[in-house]
């Protein structure tokens, strides 16, 4: 069954966040817009280049009123450790959530069980706590931060204008459509 449209289950983890470490929940994704990233694991290869690309596009993130909050199963004290090591990660600014349990892995079911990792999960989750995108990828396969904006500005686009939809590869201004009888065959 797909995520898609469904409300975040109740978690409740630590994140290593601006130099503390903090409790999330699932209320913290209520109220804006939030982008929930998992990813395999810290200290790895793949990863700090997304984390990376994430950090150096958040200020846009954070303008559309998006907070970001990235999770993998390891510690927050990982995290911390890996934040204080690290130069690309030393610029992240958003939450980075420790689930060495598995247990918010497996709620958004991203979870590897034979390997205690999360696969590369991205969700997009609405002011209302309900799933809009959800995007995995294979390990080996990096995202990119640019074009999950674009999918973070069509979902809210399509939010705030009940009857429109946004055609592939829609950018910020560009035309959408309202789909009707008229339209049919004709795209």
């Amino acid at each position: 069954m797909s995520l898609i449209n469904t409300e975040v289950k109740p978690f409740k983890a630590t994140a290593y966040h601006n130099g503390k470490f903090v409790e999330v929940t699932e209320a913290n994704l209520k109220g804006k817009w939030s982008v929930v990233f998992f990813y395999p694991a810290d200290f790895t290869f793949v990863c700090p280049t997304e984390l990376g690309d994430l950090a150096d596009n958040y200020a846009e993130f954070q303008s559309r009123d998006v907070e970001i909050y990235s999770v993998s199963t390891d510690t927050h004290f990982t995290h911390k450790a890996w934040h204080d090591s690290s130069d690309t990660i030393r610029k992240i600014q958003y939450p980075m959530i420790g689930d060495p349990t598995g247990a918010i892995t497996r709620n958004f079911e991203v979870m590897i069980e034979e390997a205690g990792l999360a696969e590369r999960g991205t969700f997009v989750i609405d002011p209302q706590g309900k799933i809009q995108v959800v995007e995995i990828t294979a390990g080996g396969i990096g995202r990119d931060a640019s074009e999950l904006l674009r999918k973070v500005k069509a979902a809210q686009y399509v939010a705030s204008h009940p009857g429109e939809v946004c055609p592939a590869k829609w950018k910020e201004g560009e035309a959408t459509l309202a789909p009707s009888l008229d339209l049919v065959g004709k795209i």
